[in-house]
């Protein structure tokens, strides 16, 4: 096994990544779809050079996206055909399962399906064309950008909100207003229910 000290940042074609979950929320890839069509070419690829996507490289060599998701699934959606990577790992020489669990424990995994339910490493996505959409996700990253938490190192920080949410939200409310559905979040956001989560920022008695 090698770790790399220093980041190698190479161009890779969007279509051959891996993730490493198996959901997404559309709504925020559809945000990121819009910011790269308001942007001209040059400007596209300005951002793109400023927000590589980190992969650890696995067997044969593929690259297994650790972050970024969205960003890559908007990509293919909008037909550009290679991203610039930066590789934080190279486990290339392990077998499938050690490298797949070596991903899991060290957090660079989240095998969790759009339901919530953890899932066997068998489930994840070949390509990132075929992640999966969950709402709550979208309306994890939504509730950020409102100021319902901070942004937070914590390894799928948002996926642990978006729990949070599916817990207390209903699906067919979020289906049928998202909006209304956010301000419902930002409440529960800011309640002592959520103070166990990355990032809370609700009221405190210090």
């Amino acid at each position: 096994m090698i770790v790399l000290r220093e980041p190698l940042v190479t161009p890779v074609p969007v279509k051959e990544l891996r993730p490493t979950q198996i959901t997404v929320g559309m709504r925020e890839v559809n945000l990121k779809r819009q910011l790269i069509r308001s942007q001209s070419a040059a400007t596209t690829g300005a951002f793109l050079g400023k927000h590589m996507i980190p992969v650890v490289l696995g067997p044969k060599k593929r690259n297994y996206v650790t972050d970024h998701h969205h960003l890559a699934r908007a990509l293919v959606e909008e037909g550009i055909e290679d991203v610039l990577v930066t590789v934080i790992s190279d486990l290339s020489a392990l077998d499938k399962d050690a490298f797949l669990f070596m991903l899991d424990n060290r957090g660079w995994m989240h095998p969790f399906d759009e339901n919530g339910r953890r899932r066997d490493y068998a489930a994840l996505p070949k390509t990132i064309g075929e992640l999966v959409d969950d709402p709550y996700r979208s309306m994890a990253g939504e509730l950020r950008r409102l100021g319902g938490y901070a942004k937070d190192t914590t390894p799928f920080s948002e996926f642990l909100w978006a729990d949070f949410l599916r817990r207390r939200v209903d699906r067919g409310a979020v289906t049928k207003n998202f909006d209304k559905a956010m301000k419902d979040a930002l409440v529960l956001a800011k309640g002592k229910d959520a103070d166990y989560l990355p990032g809370w920022c609700g009221p405190t008695m210090d």
